[in-house]
């Protein structure tokens, strides 16, 4: 079975066709938000938030380069990147960086 990153790769190449595609998982970095989260579920809140079973590929950075970005703001960028990650981001991600630009935009 892939891993998130897997999905998120092949789809984000799949949607996009990018010259350059980095996925960084960030997940470490948040190690101690799982206590966070399972307080705020306690308290009734936390819907929509990252599992807290201990299985990383809840928090990631994405760099895409692509020129179907062309034209297009960086919030309406945004958008589309998350529409193509809908499933994973409502299965797993809790947090999502997404840096997108056109060559032009990244020097090449």
């Amino acid at each position: 079975m892939p891993t998130i990153r897997e999905r998120m790769e092949t789809k984000l190449t799949q949607a996009f066709a990018p010259t350059r595609l980095v996925i960084h998982d960030d997940s470490h970095r948040h190690a101690g938000h799982a206590d966070r989260i399972a307080a705020l579920r306690t308290q009734g809140h936390g819907d929509g938030h990252a599992p807290v079973d201990g299985g990383g590929e809840t928090h990631f950075r994405v760099e895409i380069i692509s020129t179907a970005f062309a034209g297009q703001t960086r919030v309406a960028r945004q958008r589309l990147v998350f529409d193509v990650l809908k499933e994973e981001l409502a299965e797993r991600i809790h947090a999502l960086q997404i840096t997108a630009r056109t060559p032009e935009e990244a020097g090449g």
